[in-house]
């Protein structure tokens, strides 16, 4: 069974504490087909990155607390077959540190923990990976983290490049 709610309890849900009326039509509006480009962004190293790492046959998947559509909405921006597997948390049933969450994409990908390098902006989520025996680099593309010693942290995704 998902963990996932489904779109309209969830909306029913936070609609509910501001105290507003899950209509029909409002219920439908937020159900509606939004461009994906409207609500996701690339930084701009992204692309160049990902490609340079697949030139490089660096295997590569994805580990996200996200809902089951981020490998569609990757597809609609054009990155996603740069990426052999998701370890989707409304797959999965579970969330990041859960270390189900890390074994799910370095098993999909045939790989021992060791052999992996897990990225996240959260260096706490990192951490727990570098604790599963991962190697682990937390992203602070604006310089803003809390840095948690001893975890490694970049600036950007070009930096991964000098790892690889």
């Amino acid at each position: 069974m998902s963990s996932t709610p489904d779109y309209d309890d969830y909306h029913r849900v936070v609609l509910r504490n501001p105290g507003i009326e899950a209509t029909s039509k409002l219920l439908a509006d937020l159900r509606r087909e939004v461009p994906v480009d409207r609500v996701l962004e690339l930084y701009p190293d992204v692309r160049k990155t990902l490609e340079e790492l697949s030139r490089r046959q660096v295997r590569m998947a994805v580990v996200s607390d996200a809902w089951r559509d981020l490998p569609g909405l990757h597809a609609a921006l054009g990155i996603h077959h740069f990426f052999e597997a998701y370890a989707i948390s409304a797959e999965l049933g579970c969330k990041k540190p859960d270390p189900r969450m890390y074994h799910h994409a370095s098993t999909a990908l045939g790989l021992l923990p060791k052999q992996c390098l897990f990225i996240d902006d959260d260096p706490e989520l990192v951490q727990a990976a570098i604790d599963l025996g991962y190697a682990g680099r937390a992203i602070d593309q604006d310089r803003a983290l809390p840095h948690v010693a001893p975890v490694p942290s970049i600036a950007t995704l070009t930096e991964l490049l000098e790892l690889f």
